[in-house]
């Protein structure tokens, strides 16, 4: 098999033994590979030979990206590993039609860097951006902070190329905003975790880069004060609203904590701390005014002002420059230092309607205490979209006071219709969460989809399907 790879991809390019060591355990440290080979290919003929080569000898393929993902997504023993790292090549930006053509290698911060130099945005973003491959976010689906006024991965995405188990490759690289043509592929392979292929290319969908942000750090009485807030901005800027990003206290003590140039967001302690964003492409409103003043960051004021004389808004600090912005969006992006380096850690990524946060966190704050007296929710959440980061750290060293903890938020997770997965992925982590809670019929709708198209069941088996 060696030998074979070898010949596919030059001997420098397949890594085995020692050499293996940088993608033997994800960046946490939690989940671990033990591979064969890692195998670099650098077209996609090439990565088409190495999956015909594992389909040929019924050996898995697990592709790896940046590996910064959370949910054990490219752990395992005994495969061919696949990094893209080689494939990063952007092969073009076109402003006419706000289109990136890329191969999956390209690291995620890349692509915004190439975007901007032609006033353009791709707006996927998260803390990890400058190690994520593109491949990857497409894989898993990624979210992140702008979802609020963009959308998911998915929704930034018009077209794909795939390597199938076989080792054929599709070509659904359209560029269509409209294509009715028969089942949409595309959005079967993204988010799928490599389970059903592996994406070597991908058309995205690029937007105009805002001429002016509003940035600012809110306090609320509630979190359904501040979706009161999220209203009145969205409906005053037309869906303008870039970010939503909630920050209970006791994450912002833990920042402090961790991070001697952090500062407090108000001269006040806060319960509710919230991170908002707007963005404008609008001229008028992105030009200084004859007293100075951006018109957007004006209106934005006036709208905090009513807010607090209504009551729905405590207190406001309103970014004046760049750097205090960019100080305002360190102390959101810097969760998985804040959340992660705590063990044991029961991490969950959750999913609720916007008007339903607040009724989970609420629920959980009677729960949580009744499993493990002495465990603390560690919260950050894209409220704008209702995405819950609700981490634990346990008291308890009791495995089976984890999993307790796990079906308590998924419990109450799906009485208000939610998903125990919103951005993150299965991988192997949420594997008993899906066998437990997602729906039988669609397990296996699934299960044949992915037996129809990998019948010998190479493509990263033992992902985000339960036995």
């Amino acid at each position: 098999m060696i030998e074979e790879l070898n010949a596919i991809v030059g001997k420098d390019n397949v890594l085995t033994g020692a050499d293996t060591a940088r993608w033997a355990q994800d960046w946490m440290g939690d989940y671990h590979s033990d591979p064969i080979a890692v195998v670099r290919p650098g077209s996609t003929d090439e990565v088409s030979q190495i999956v015909k080569l594992g389909n040929a000898l019924r050996t898995p393929i697990v592709p790896v990206s940046g590996n910064t993902g959370l949910a054990g997504g490219v752990s395992g023993k005994g495969h061919i590993m696949i990094s893209m790292e080689r494939m990063n090549k952007i092969h073009e930006i076109r402003k006419g039609s706000r289109v990136a053509i890329v191969d999956a290698g390209v690291i995620l911060s890349d692509i915004h860097t190439a975007a901007e130099e032609e006033d353009l945005v791709f707006p996927l973003t998260f803390g990890a951006r400058g190690t994520a491959l593109i491949g990857g976010c497409l894989s898993t689906n990624a979210g992140g902070s702008n979802v609020v006024r963009y959308g998911n991965t998915r929704d930034l995405v018009l077209g794909v190329e795939v390597v199938l188990p076989n080792g054929e490759i599709a070509d659904l690289m359209s560029e269509l905003r409209k294509d009715n043509s028969g089942y949409n592929l595309k959005h079967l392979l993204i988010g799928a975790e490599g389970t059903l292929g592996l994406i070597t290319k991908a058309v995205l969908k690029l937007s105009p880069k805002p001429l002016a942000y509003a940035t600012a750090m809110v306090a609320a009485p509630s979190i359904g004060d501040s979706l009161e807030l999220l209203n009145k901005l969205q409906d005053a800027t037309g869906g303008a609203v870039e970010a939503f990003e909630f920050m209970p206290r006791a994450y912002i003590e833990r920042h402090l904590e961790l991070n001697d140039a952090a500062r407090e967001p108000f001269d006040n302690p806060y319960d509710v701390n919230i991170m908002v964003e707007i963005g404008t492409t609008i001229a008028s409103k992105a030009s200084p005014d004859a007293s100075g003043q951006i018109p957007l960051v004006g209106e934005f004021e006036q709208i905090l002002a009513d807010l607090f004389e209504s009551g729905a808004v405590l207190d406001a600090v309103v970014a004046q420059n760049e750097s205090q912005r960019k100080a305002m969006w360190e102390r959101r992006e810097a969760a998985a230092e804040v959340v992660l380096k705590h063990k044991p850690l029961i991490n969950h990524d959750i999913a609720v309607p916007l008007d339903k946060v607040a009724s989970f966190i609420e629920a959980m704050e009677k729960r949580l205490p009744e499993l493990d007296a002495g465990a603390k929710a560690m919260i950050v959440s894209h409220l704008g979209d209702g995405n819950v980061h609700y981490s634990v750290w346990g008291k308890s060293q009791d495995p089976a006071v984890h999993d307790a903890i796990t079906e308590a938020v998924e419990d109450e997770t799906l009485k208000l219709g939610g998903s125990f997965s919103a951005e993150h992925g299965i991988g192997v982590s949420k594997l008993r969460s899906m066998a437990r809670r997602k729906d039988p019929v669609s397990i296996a709708a699934m299960k044949a989809i992915k037996a129809a198209l990998d019948p010998n069941n190479i493509m990263n088996p033992g992902k985000v399907l339960p036995n």
